[in-house]
């Protein structure tokens, strides 16, 4: 049984509400990847490199973290989850948007490798409403981030945006 499992995503930047999703899959696989999705044509606040780092920041020390790798990646998903021997994506769903999005995407992900299936995972209702979106545009205009990210986040958003104002 493959018990490695590939969370995706932007992470740009990391949200209370992904490492919630984050700590419930390392209840539920031997080993979770994190892997932040570089795309060069989108607008993104941090590089890849900064992300990654952001998110090992925020998993130095807990004790759930120990199986977590974190990593990047271009391309399809899905060679990428091949490439790591993962055999299940994990996709957090806030809201019926989200699945709407999201069922299209493992369908089309299951189309191009059948191998890889794709579970759901809900955020505690405390983080149903994070995005990260919400989160740059609360920096941005310099709104209180504590309840949204870890304090390493918060600070590099407030650098990124210090001047905005």
């Amino acid at each position: 049984m493959n018990t490695i499992a590939l969370y995706p995503g932007s992470f740009d930047p990391i949200t209370y509400g992904h490492l919630d999703i984050l700590e419930r899959a390392t209840k539920l696989f031997e080993k979770v990847i994190v892997t932040v999705a570089v795309n060069k044509e989108k607008s993104s606040v941090f590089s890849g490199e900064e992300r990654i780092d952001l998110i090992n920041e925020c998993l130095r020390g807990k004790t759930w973290a120990r199986n977590v790798e974190v990593n990047k990646f271009k391309g399809l998903l899905v060679n990428h989850a091949t490439k790591m021997k993962a055999k299940t994506l994990i996709r957090g769903v806030r809201q019926i948007s989200d699945f709407e999005y999201e069922f299209r995407m493992a369908l089309t992900n299951k189309r191009l490798q059948p191998s890889v299936d794709t579970i759901f995972l809900m955020p505690d209702e405390e983080f149903t409403f994070i995005s990260a979106s919400l989160v740059k545009e609360i920096a941005y205009w310099g709104g209180d981030l504590s309840s949204f990210v870890p304090p390493n986040v918060a600070e590099a958003l407030k650098a990124k945006y210090s001047g905005n104002q």
